[in-house]
């Protein structure tokens, strides 16, 4: 992924549930993500036509995705929609599409809401999926700041 985008430009990391998906965006520099919003999953092409509109709006040059590995390491079903959806979209647009270990993220994310903001959990799930693509991305883009050669959770398409 480090070779493959522009040594500027903004990333967008998507977390991929079966309901809804969480996105967030990169600054320019790829030093920090933040959460920008939730939407719920109807079919494909309007939920990637929603996720383009994003790219294209904030300029982003590539996109991080969750790749939702089972706690043992296995690439299981969950794994094979999520390649299948950024193969669809490599259909679509060609972008630089990097597969990110998000094993854990959502908890995380929940976690955080709890001890840190004291979130009651109506609030927690209007936000969460967005704020776990922004805990995925951040992860991403720590990495490829010091990635030299392949090192870390990535995997590319």
């Amino acid at each position: 992924m480090a070779a493959a985008v522009p040594p500027r430009g903004a990333l967008l990391g998507l977390d991929l549930g079966t309901r809804t998906i969480g996105i967030a965006a990169s600054d320019p520099d790829r030093r920090i993500a933040s959460p920008l919003r939730t939407i719920r999953r109807t079919k494909f092409t309007p939920d990637v036509a929603e996720v383009f509109a994003l790219m294209d709006e904030r300029t982003v040059c590539g996109l991080v995705l969750g790749w939702p590995v089972e706690m043992s390491g296995a690439a299981g079903k969950r794994c094979q929609a999520t390649r299948g959806f950024a193969e669809n979209m490599l259909r679509l647009r060609d972008m630089p599409v990097l597969l990110w270990d998000e094993r854990l993220s959502t908890s995380a994310v929940e976690r955080m809401m709890v001890d840190e903001f004291d979130l009651s959990r109506g609030k927690r799930a209007a936000k969460v999926d967005a704020a776990a693509a922004a805990y995925i991305l951040q992860g991403a883009l720590d990495a490829l700041g010091r990635i030299s050669a392949g090192a870390g959770g990535e995997r590319a398409i």
